[in-house]
């Protein structure tokens, strides 16, 4: 298979919207702390983070442990490159640990793919968050197996559902 970049025609970024009733600020603090992604993870595949920290900006990184049947237990250096507080945040995940051999030697390098969160406020007190995976210019071999980022769709599906239903719970316990 050929690892040439896909063209705008051949994978355009697949997106996912929910409306959440929370304003921002709550759905945003989720979103910016590695420790609190693993309860919205729609694939059941994280984890955990490898350290404790929120994200503050663009440039910073966070380690996420993660497993799945095919790759087993791996980790991915996740390197944030947009970030508006309570707006945007979006992340270019590297492999970075594998325990199978034939993963190895894809360490350290980007895949071409990236994960974000768009959030826009709708009314003081609700959300519509999209959550958006674009491979882009991902290799040929990972856009095929990602179906060009459909394969995620109904993952991200979940992932807004669990978002919805954390910070609304939590917004219902402190009231």
């Amino acid at each position: 298979m050929s690892d040439t970049a896909a063209t705008d025609e051949e994978c355009r970024p697949v997106s996912v919207s929910r409306r959440i009733a929370a304003p921002a600020h709550t759905v945003f603090a989720v979103l910016a702390d590695p420790a609190r992604h693993v309860e919205v993870d729609g694939a059941d595949m994280l984890r955990g983070p490898k350290a404790n920290g929120r994200i503050s900006g663009v440039g910073d990184t966070f380690v996420m442990r993660m497993h799945n049947d095919e790759m087993g237990d791996y980790e991915m250096t996740n390197h944030v490159v947009e970030f508006e507080p309570e707006r945007r945040i979006a992340w270019e995940p590297v492999l970075t640990a594998a325990t199978r051999p034939e993963d190895l030697e894809e360490l350290g390098e980007r895949a071409g793919h990236r994960w974000g969160f768009v959030l826009e406020p709708d009314g003081p007190h609700a959300t519509v968050v999209t959550e958006t995976f674009d491979c882009s210019v991902a290799p040929e071999w990972l856009r095929t197996v990602l179906k060009n980022g459909t394969r995620w769709l109904p993952v991200m599906t979940a992932t807004l559902e669990r978002l919805d239903h954390l910070v609304t719970e939590e917004l219902a316990a402190s009231a």
